[in-house]
């Protein structure tokens, strides 16, 4: 077994770990926008409230959940320590100086940039999460939960709005660096297909996160 550890203890082991993880949690993101999508079909929250009646009481979806967990917390690990084994590395003599100029700023900023996705997650899961799961949440006419509700009352608050909309930002661009990454570190690099991946890429990460980005704008200037 020491091999394996040895392995993924290694920067392309690590590597290999950023680039797994990273590619299930952006199925994550289509689903989850998939589902917040309700949030813009005026009725009232019913149809959101429906969908997250579904994914908080399924026991295949809550069992997943924890599959996602592990997802995330790899990511975050293998991801913080790169980014000290690169940061060590910086300053040592092997390494070139001048490196922003072979390489975009936010490739060289990604764990900044997951950090300020991570602090807003741990806001977004205690606001609704938290809420949903600790708290007595009204009903609504079909008797579930109204998370739509939740959603209203956080989307008056400038400062979410803004957390949230800088958090989508800094995902974006957090994908922009990692989602072709990704590709390149599993061998999924070749010259016919890698400007498609690239497009492929840049297209999700902006979709995506503009996606995301607009429900606390829309919310905050359309229905508070």
């Amino acid at each position: 077994m020491s091999w394996i550890s040895n392995t993924f203890s290694s920067s392309i082991g690590r590597k290999i770990i950023m680039s797994v993880t990273g590619l299930f949690l952006c199925s994550f993101l289509v689903v989850h926008l998939v589902g917040n999508l309700q949030l813009f079909k005026d009725d009232n929250g019913v149809a959101f409230n429906a969908y997250s009646e579904f994914m908080g009481h399924n026991p295949i979806i809550r069992t997943i959940e924890w599959v996602l967990v592990l997802g995330f917390g790899f990511h975050i690990y293998q991801g913080l320590a790169l980014a000290a084994k690169n940061r060590a590395a910086r300053g040592s003599n092997y390494v070139s100086d001048h490196i922003e100029q072979n390489s975009k700023w936010y490739s060289r900023s990604m764990a900044l940039l997951g950090s300020i996705v991570l602090f807003f997650l741990v806001v977004h899961l205690y606001n609704f999460l938290g809420s949903l799961r600790f708290m007595d949440v009204p009903r609504d006419a079909n008797g579930n939960e109204d998370a739509y509700g939740l959603v209203v009352q956080a989307f008056r608050n400038p400062f979410y709005v803004v957390l949230y909309v800088v958090a989508q930002v800094a995902l974006c661009y957090h994908l922009l660096h990692g989602f072709q990454s990704a590709f390149q570190t599993l061998g999924l690099n070749h010259r016919k297909y890698t400007p498609a991946i690239k497009a492929l890429g840049f297209g999700f990460s902006i979709i995506v996160c503009a996606l995301f980005a607009a429900m606390p704008v829309y919310f905050f200037f359309f229905k508070s």
